[in-house]
């Protein structure tokens, strides 16, 4: 076991290889993608020394398990979570050395949602359109992860003692509670008073339904002014479409490009990585800004 690759032992429920997104071909109708927590994946490839844009896992509850086949450097972080090596407890959110042959086991997360696990030199899946993330909406990137598959690494990156160390990385928690800053529109207009004013005051709660593509929520429907449905128009990142139950859904990396349904308002783009790590249940509350 001589090359750089991993061999994946346990997919998980639905783990995929991400980097920070190909962003500016929505004019093709090619969403942005990428990690749905940008943040953690920088921090997890800095505490490696790759570049921060090297591809990573990005896992789904439960986690997965890899069996490298030549030693490497590894770095578990975004969602807390359990990791062993071969059956031992290992660190996470810090750099830890995984012998080859030997597996890396990441756990269910504790709190949040999406962990992600980093390799020294990243891992090197052929890139399309310049990103190596995979799109669950157009099928782009490398199909999500199966067990039995393997994913080729880059080159390993200099060593630690070269390029400095990170002692105490401030992994932001999970949150308790998704509070999501909204600019109103662009079709606010085709709700009612009663209804805007249900989305600056009230709480929703993260649905279980949910995905790379929306975050769904539930909780109280918001009352259309407006009857019938628009043609497609564009779709951005953070939008808060309004399909006809009246729940908010609120667009995430693998969105569409295009829809039919109103979009009642868009999120902070600062906001959004906080979506990656709610889980179901977390409430929901937005906040109108001018």
């Amino acid at each position: 076991m001589t090359d750089r690759a991993v061999a994946v032992v346990r997919a998980g429920a639905l783990t995929t290889v991400q980097d920070l997104g190909r962003p500016g071909h929505a004019h093709l109708g090619v969403p942005r993608s990428g990690a749905l927590d940008p943040g953690a994946v920088r921090l997890v490839n800095r505490l490696l020394g790759n570049a921060d844009s090297a591809a990573v896992l990005e896992t789904t509850l439960t986690g997965c398990a890899v069996r490298p086949r030549r030693a490497v450097t590894v770095v578990v972080g975004g969602a807390p979570c359990p990791v062993r090596v071969d059956g031992r407890p290992a660190a996470w959110g810090a750099p830890v050395r995984v012998g080859a042959g030997q597996l890396l086991d990441v756990g269910a997360a504790v709190r949040g949602v999406r962990s992600y696990v980093g390799f020294g030199g990243g891992i090197a899946v052929d890139p399309v359109l310049g990103s190596r993330s995979t799109d669950l909406l157009s099928g782009l990137g490398p199909a999500p992860l199966t067990d039995g598959a393997v994913l080729p690494l880059g080159p390993a990156p200099v060593p630690a003692a070269v390029r400095g160390r990170v002692d105490a990385p401030p992994w932001p928690g999970p949150p308790d509670e998704l509070v999501l800053r909204v600019r109103l529109g662009p079709r606010h207009s085709w709700f009612t008073a009663a209804a805007l004013h249900a989305l600056a005051t009230r709480a929703w709660r993260v649905s279980p339904a949910g995905n790379r593509i929306g975050l769904r929520t539930e909780g109280p429907a918001l009352e259309r002014a407006v009857p019938g449905e628009l043609p497609s128009e564009g779709m951005p990142l953070g939008a808060v479409q309004v399909p006809p139950d009246g729940r908010p859904v609120i667009f995430l990396a693998d969105h569409p490009t295009t829809g039919g349904y109103p979009v009642v308002a868009v999120v902070h783009e600062h906001d959004l990585p906080s979506t990656a790590q709610a889980a179901p249940g977390t409430p929901v509350r937005f906040v109108p800004y001018a």
